[in-house]
């Protein structure tokens, strides 16, 4: 942990940095970051960089308060290190190590304990925002900034960058005890994943897909005690336990980090699910921080992408994450199954953790239980034109009225982007703090990756 000075020297320098940038250029600033969560690939811009790659550190966690005091670009592997020696853990971990809390905070942050605490913003209590003409704001639900608060979230650095934040942790126990319940019925197992969350008696809920008529439910409970320990950080995958077992334990910081060691299943793309691959790879770089960076060099090699192609065909890459609301869950898995057919498919409810809050770039009905969808791989595609099978998926998504995240490819017209991500709300955050249109405005970033 770090000292409030040195968080508030580093933010001078930024402020100044920015202002300097201002000084010699009136738009085309980009963030540079050591890590990201993003699937889609941008343009290079013509701006000057700022570099905020310093601001990954933990300040202060306020044991009685539950709370963490943490700078943006700072991983949940490193904040969990830290909170988990006071029994406490942030009230939403996502799933991978890699994530930062900045990130997890403007690009919609979900895991397991998202169907009481919401998605990762909802935990939060203040932001500290850099704006693009170098002024830095604190927002909070009930000060000056409070538009801002709540437009946040949804913006993907459109707005302006975080650099600090204060969010709510949890108390934990040492062990997590798992269940596993396969259902063959999707109205049947999406009623049981309702009644799951209802019940109250699970600290954590989530599910895999493996397709139509093979899916598991999983329910989590912190324990004190646990009758065995499995590990899924070297040989065995946590994944393929969820078909094996119908009960195990994990230790605590086991459990959030179930799905890093195999960045859920998407190891397969590397051959690691043969044990004589995972021994040549080595434990240490079983991790979404050394996939993640194989994937964007991979993706930057115009070799690679041509011998990809050769390999495997023509392909869509079809990475998304949607939210629909659980009522239809069932239509959008059949749907899904019998038009895009990839497998697994995550599964994870979510809700409001304050019906009377509107996040406004991400509206969610306040009251209404929603599953998210996590699909990440490629469909076979002949002779469709790009983004069909995306399409596909946003057009079920629009029908059913649910949302979809923008970390990845999005297809949307201007009109039709406005109405699913409040246009008007944003074009007023945008007229307050980036009157300039310094920064890309988030159809210009999300859809026409400019």
């Amino acid at each position: 942990m770090i000292p409030f000075d040195r968080y508030a020297e580093k933010r001078a320098r930024a402020a100044a940095s920015v202002q300097a940038l201002v000084s010699v250029r009136s738009e085309g600033l980009a963030l540079e970051k050591s890590t990201s969560n993003l699937f889609r690939h941008r343009e290079g811009s013509a701006g000057r960089r700022l570099d905020l790659r310093e601001f990954r550190h933990v300040i202060r966690v306020d044991e009685q308060c539950r709370t963490a005091e943490v700078e943006a670009l700072t991983t949940y592997e490193e904040l969990v290190r830290e909170t988990l020696p006071f029994q406490l853990m942030p009230a939403v971990v996502p799933q991978l190590k890699s994530i930062t809390v900045g990130g997890a905070i403007a690009g919609i942050g979900i895991e397991s304990s998202s169907f009481r605490y919401g998605f990762v913003h909802e935990t939060m209590r203040e932001l500290d925002v850099l704006l693009p003409d170098g002024r830095i704001v604190t927002a909070t639900a009930d000060n000056d900034h409070r538009e801002l608060f709540f437009g946040f979230p949804n913006s993907y650095g459109t707005l302006g960058y975080a650099l600090r934040t204060v969010i709510d942790l949890i108390p934990i126990k040492p062990f997590v005890r798992l269940t596993h319940r396969r259902f063959t019925d999707p109205d049947r197992y999406f009623d049981a994943m309702a009644e799951a969350c209802r019940a109250g008696e699970a600290d954590f809920v989530d599910g895999t897909m493996f397709d139509e008529r093979t899916l598991y439910l999983t329910t989590g409970a912190f324990a004190d005690q646990a009758e065995w320990l499995s590990d899924y950080t070297y040989l065995q995958m946590y994944y393929r336990s969820v078909t094996e077992k119908t009960t195990d334990y994990l230790i605590t910081d086991d459990y959030l980090w179930r799905w890093d060691t195999d960045w859920f299943w998407c190891s397969k793309h590397f051959l690691l699910q043969y044990p004589i691959m995972r021994r040549l790879w080595g434990k240490e770089r079983l991790n979404s921080t050394a996939y993640w960076k194989l994937w964007k060099r991979a993706h930057a090699s115009p070799v690679a992408q041509l011998a990809l192609k050769v390999i495997r065909g023509r392909q869509e890459s079809v990475i998304q994450d949607v939210e629909i609301p659980i009522e239809q869950a069932p239509r959008f898995a059949r749907f899904f199954n019998e038009r895009i057919g990839i497998t697994p498919v995550w599964l994870c409810p979510v809700a409001a953790r304050d019906p009377s809050r509107t996040y406004g770039l991400y509206p969610m009905e306040p009251r209404t239980l929603y599953v998210n969808f996590g699909f990440w791989d490629t469909v076979k595609s002949r002779h469709q034109d790009e983004g069909y099978f995306n399409r596909l998926v946003e057009a079920a998504v629009r029908d059913l009225h649910g949302h979809k995240s923008l970390y990845s490819t999005s297809y949307y017209s201007r009109d039709e982007f406005d109405r699913l991500y409040n246009g008007d709300a944003y074009r007023r955050l945008k007229g307050r703090y980036d009157p300039e249109n310094r920064l890309k405005s988030l159809y210009e970033k999300c859809v026409l990756k400019l």
